[in-house]
C-alpha cells in the first residue's frame, strides 16, 4: 500500500524544489521521499564531471561512471510517486513569494512556474579549465582536477599539475604524496612565489613557469607537455587545477550571503541566510570535491528541511 505524501509547506505545487540532479540533489531528494515530502528535482543535466569515464570513492560505487551513478539514482527515485524528476530542464528564475518560492523552467525559455514551500540549491558549479591549447582532448582521460578522487591509478608516473592560481604550490604538495615525479606548470603565470618554488624543490617538485604551447599524446592519454621555449617535458598523465564559480544568476531578487569566491554560506546544516533557501554538494562553500561527500551533504540538509518544516529542534 502506498502511503500519501504529506502536505509539509501549506499550498505549494511541491514541499521542496531541488535545483540539480548530481549526488547531492538525488540524495536528498530520496531522503525527502521517504519522509513523504513532495520533491520536484530540475536537472539541466549537464554535469561538470560529463567528461569523467570512472569516478572512485564512492562505497560499492567504486569505478561506476559517474553518468551511470545517476541513472541508477533516477532510477531508484522511481519507487516514490512523491518524487518527480525533469531532466533537460533549467530554473531560469526563481523569486520569492508570501508563501514560499515560485520559479519558472523551462528547456531553453520559461514555459511553466512551479511553487515550493523550500529550494535546495544543488546545482553545483561552473568550471573554467586553463586556457591551455587542447586540454579538452585529455581531461578525464589522463588529466584530472581532484586528487583524492584519481590519483590512486596515477600512484609512481610522470605527473603534471596545470594550473594558474595562487593555491597551486599546495595543491603541489598534496599530489606529490602520490608520486616522486611531480611538474608544475604555470602556463605563464606568475602564481608560485620564489619561496614556494624553492620548497617544492626541496620536495622534488619541479616548476615549469613558461607557457604551454601543445599536449603531446594520442586518444586522451598524455605523453608529454611543449612549452613555449621549446622544452618538451616526458609524462604519463596529471592533473589541472581549475577555476569554480557559483551559477546563481537565475535568483531574482534572492540575495544569499556569499564568500569572497562568489560560493554561497551556509551553516553546518546546510541553510543559507535566506529563509528556506538550502545547500548542499558543490553549491555550498567548497570543501571536499567528491561524489560521496555531495551525496551526504544532500541526505542531511534533506532531514534539516523535513525538521525546519515541522518546527521540531534537530541535532544537525
Amino acid at each position: 500500500m502506498t502511503t500519501p505524501a504529506t502536505r509539509l509547506t501549506g499550498s505549494a505545487d511541491h514541499d521542496v524544489l531541488i535545483i540539480g540532479g548530481g549526488p547531492a540533489g538525488l540524495s536528498a531528494a530520496l531522503n525527502l521521499g521517504r519522509s513523504l515530502a513532495r520533491v520536484l528535482v530540475i536537472d539541466a543535466d549537464r554535469p561538470r564531471n560529463a567528461a569523467t569515464l570512472r569516478s572512485h570513492g564512492f562505497l560499492t560505487r567504486d569505478g561506476v561512471p559517474p553518468q551511470e551513478l545517476r541513472r541508477l539514482a533516477r532510477e531508484e527515485l522511481t519507487t516514490y510517486p512523491n518524487v518527480e524528476v525533469r531532466t533537460r530542464m533549467r530554473v531560469t528564475a526563481l523569486r520569492a513569494t508570501a508563501t514560499g518560492f515560485a520559479a519558472e523552467i523551462g528547456r531553453r525559455d520559461s514555459e511553466e512556474t512551479v511553487t515550493a514551500g523550500a529550494v535546495l540549491l544543488a546545482n553545483g558549479l561552473r568550471e573554467t579549465l586553463p586556457a591551455v591549447p587542447n586540454l579538452r582532448g585529455y581531461y578525464g582521460m589522463s588529466l584530472f582536477s581532484c586528487a583524492a578522487c584519481d590519483a590512486w591509478e596515477l600512484q609512481g608516473r610522470r605527473l603534471a599539475l596545470i594550473g594558474e592560481t595562487s593555491d597551486l604550490a599546495d595543491r603541489a604538495r598534496l599530489i606529490g604524496r602520490w608520486t616522486e615525479s611531480l611538474t608544475v606548470f604555470t602556463h605563464g603565470a606568475d602564481v608560485v612565489t620564489a619561496t614556494e618554488e624553492a620548497e617544492l624543490a626541496a620536495a622534488g617538485i619541479a616548476v615549469q613557469r613558461h607557457p604551454i604551447v601543445e599536449l603531446v599524446g594520442d586518444r586522451g592519454r598524455l605523453e608529454a607537455i611543449r612549452l613555449a621555449d621549446g622544452t618538451l617535458v616526458e609524462l604519463d598523465g596529471g592533473f589541472v587545477r581549475p577555476e569554480w564559480e557559483s551559477t546563481l544568476s537565475f535568483l531574482d531578487g534572492i540575495a544569499p550571503t556569499l564568500d569572497e569566491a562568489g560560493h554561497l554560506i551556509t551553516d553546518r546544516s546546510g541553510r543559507t541566510d535566506f529563509r528556506g533557501l538550502y545547500a548542499a554538494g558543490d553549491a555550498a562553500a567548497p570543501g571536499p570535491q567528491q561524489l560521496i561527500v555531495a551525496a551526504g551533504a544532500g541526505a542531511r540538509v534533506a532531514a534539516v528541511i523535513v525538521h525546519d518544516a515541522i518546527g521540531v529542534a534537530t541535532a544537525h
